[in-house]
């Protein structure tokens, strides 16, 4: 049996890079990381969700579904959530 890369695989299941379906995949991996970096500043600063939320006056599930899946998060709610609920500050790249 043949071991394919990570790479491969998503090659011949969603297309080469700059295809819609792998852009989408891409796209969708990217929202997720977002969640799970949110995640863990808010762990990191000891707050449950609970708390977080009421920081930035949003609700306890708001923020759940943000850490499950950042993709219909608002660059203002990503600001709100870093900087008046974790402290913190954002940082944002653009490739071309």
């Amino acid at each position: 049996m043949e071991t394919k890369s990570w790479k491969k695989i998503k090659n011949d299941i969603y297309g080469i890079k700059g295809t819609d379906r792998r852009d989408e995949l891409e796209r969708d991996f990217e929202s997720f990381k977002i969640g799970l970096l949110l995640r863990k500043a808010r762990e990191d600063k000891h707050l449950t969700q609970s708390e977080l939320a009421e920081l930035v006056s949003r609700k306890r599930e708001y923020i759940s579904r943000i850490e499950n899946n950042g993709s219909n998060l608002t660059l203002k709610t990503l600001f709100d959530i870093v900087e008046k609920g974790l402290g913190g500050k954002v940082n944002i790249s653009i490739e071309l």
